[in-house]
C-alpha cells in the first residue's frame, strides 16, 4: 500500500474560531493563501469547537452550506480534529483541553455531531476521520474509568455504523495518545483496545467498533515518549488496532542538558501559559522520566535524574521543516521512519500536518503564518513523495 493520495493539509486548530464566521475567516486569511502558495489542492483539516458545530447544525442545511463554502474556496475536507472541545485559544488551556473526557455524555455528543457535519462534506462513498483525546488526563484526581469510556466509544461506533448504512460515508474516530494521558504509550493504547473490544463484544458491537474506532498516530507525541516510530505503527497493526489518522508533527529536543547551557537558556523561551508542554528525559540507563509541564520552576530545579539525563524532549509542536532551533534540536528525524511504516500498512490513513503552537512559538507568532504553514506542507509532501 502507499500513503494517502488525498490532498495533504494542515490542522486548522491553529486558527481561533468560536463561530462559523471565525471558521470561514481562518480559511480566507490562511488556508486559501497557503493553497495558492503550494500551487495544488489542499485538504482543510477542520477544527469545529463545540459552539461552531452546534451553530452549523442549528443552521438550515448547515453542513451543505459549509460544503459549499469549501467548494467555493477550492478546498476539500476529509478529517476533523475534535480533540479540543472549547476555546483552544483561551489565555490558559493547559489540562482543560482534556475536558470533557470520554466518560461524559458531552464528549460523545460532540463527537457524533462532528461526524454528522463531516458526513455532509464527503463525496458519496467517501471516508472521513475525527481525531479525539486519549480518554482523559492522568493528572486529574478523578480519572475517567476505562469501562465507562469504552461504553461511550461503543455508542459512538454504533452511531457511525448507522450513518454509514444511511448515506454510504464511513467516518472513523481516531484516539490520539499523548504524554501524561490515560493512553500515552503504544502499550497502554493496545491494552485499552482489548478492553474496548471486550465491552463492544458483550453488546454485539465489536465489528462496528473495530471498523469505526482506531488511533491517531501523532509523531511528536510518541517521539516525546522516546518510542520508536516504526515499531509503534507495526505494533498497532499486529494488535489489530487501526491507524485512522496520522498527524505529522515535531517536538523540541535538548541534548546533554547538564553541559548545554545555551540549550537550557533557549528552552526557557518555550515556557508559556497557554498550552501544556510535557517533558520527558531519557536517562543513560535507557529509562525515561517525565514532568507534566515545562515551567520556570522545573527549569530552575529539574531534579537529579533530569540533570544527568542524556536528552530531553518537550511536547511543544515546532515546524516540521525545522531540524534545529538555534541550540535546540527537533524530532524531525522521526518523520521518515514513521511515514514509511504507515506507507507499509494495507490501507492508507489520513495524514495532516499539526503545528498548533505558532501563536506562542518564540520568535514566530502569527505574523507570517502563511509562509510557515506553506513550508511545513512542502516539507511533508517532499517526504511523502520520496516514500512513493
Amino acid at each position: 500500500m502507499a500513503l494517502s493520495r488525498l490532498p495533504l493539509g494542515y490542522c486548522a486548530n491553529v486558527h481561533p474560531a468560536q463561530t462559523f464566521a471565525d471558521l470561514l475567516s481562518g480559511l480566507d486569511r490562511f488556508t486559501v493563501p497557503v493553497m495558492r502558495r503550494v500551487g495544488r489542492p489542499l485538504g482543510a483539516g477542520l477544527w469545529l469547537a463545540q459552539p461552531v458545530v452546534d451553530e452549523v447544525l442549528a443552521t438550515p442545511h448547515g453542513p451543505a452550506r459549509l460544503a459549499d463554502e469549501l467548494t467555493h474556496r477550492g478546498l476539500t475536507a476529509y478529517t476533523f480534529n475534535a480533540f479540543p472541545y472549547g476555546d483552544f485559544h483561551a489565555a490558559r488551556v493547559k489540562e482543560n483541553v482534556y475536558l470533557p473526557d470520554w466518560t461524559s455524555a458531552e464528549r460523545l455528543a460532540y463527537t457524533e455531531r462532528c461526524a454528522t457535519v463531516l458526513s455532509g462534506l464527503l463525496p458519496e462513498g467517501g471516508e472521513g476521520s475525527i481525531s479525539t483525546l486519549p480518554i482523559g488526563f492522568k493528572g486529574f484526581d478523578n480519572q475517567p474509568g476505562f469501562l465507562q469510556a469504552a461504553e461511550r466509544l461503543t455508542d459512538c461506533a454504533l452511531t457511525l455504523a448507522r450513518l454509514a448504512a444511511e448515506n454510504g460515508r464511513v467516518i472513523r474516530v481516531a484516539i490520539e495518545p499523548e504524554p501524561f494521558c490515560l493512553l500515552e504509550t503504544t502499550e497502554e493504547t493496545i491494552e485499552f483496545f482489548h478492553v474496548l473490544w471486550g465491552v463492544a463484544a458483550a453488546r454485539g458491537a465489536e465489528e462496528a467498533v473495530r471498523e469505526h474506532i482506531g488511533v491517531c498516530y501523532d509523531v511528536c507525541h510518541q517521539a516525546v515518549e522516546f518510542e520508536d516510530p516504526a515499531a509503534c505503527v507495526v505494533a498497532l497493526d499486529r494488535a489489530g488496532v487501526r491507524v485512522n489518522k496520522v498527524q505529522v508533527s515535531c517536538a523540541v529536543e535538548l541534548t546533554h542538558p547538564a553541559d548545554n547551557r545555551a540549550g537550557r537558556d533557549a528552552l526557557r523561551q518555550f515556557v508559556e501559559p497557554r498550552y501544556l508542554h510535557q517533558v520527558f528525559a531519557r536517562l543513560l540507563d535507557g529509562r525515561t522520566v517525565g514532568a507534566v509541564d515545562l515551567t520556570p520552576e522545573f527549569l530552575n530545579d529539574p531534579g537529579p535524574e533530569f540533570k544527568s539525563a542524556e536528552v530531553w524532549r518537550v511536547h511543544f509542536h515546532v515546524p516540521v521543516d525545522a531540524e534545529r532551533l538555534g541550540p535546540l534540536g527537533t524530532t524531525r528525524s522521526a518523520l521518515v521512519p514513521a511515514l514509511a511504516a504507515v506507507a507499509a500498512l494495507s490501507y492508507a490513513p489520513h495524514i495532516e500536518v499539526e503545528t498548533y503552537t505558532w501563536s506562542v512559538m518564540p520568535g514566530q507568532g502569527a505574523s507570517d503564518l502563511v509562509t510557515g504553514l506553506t513550508n511545513e506542507i512542502e516539507a511533508t509532501q517532499k517526504i511523502m513523495n520520496g516514500l512513493g
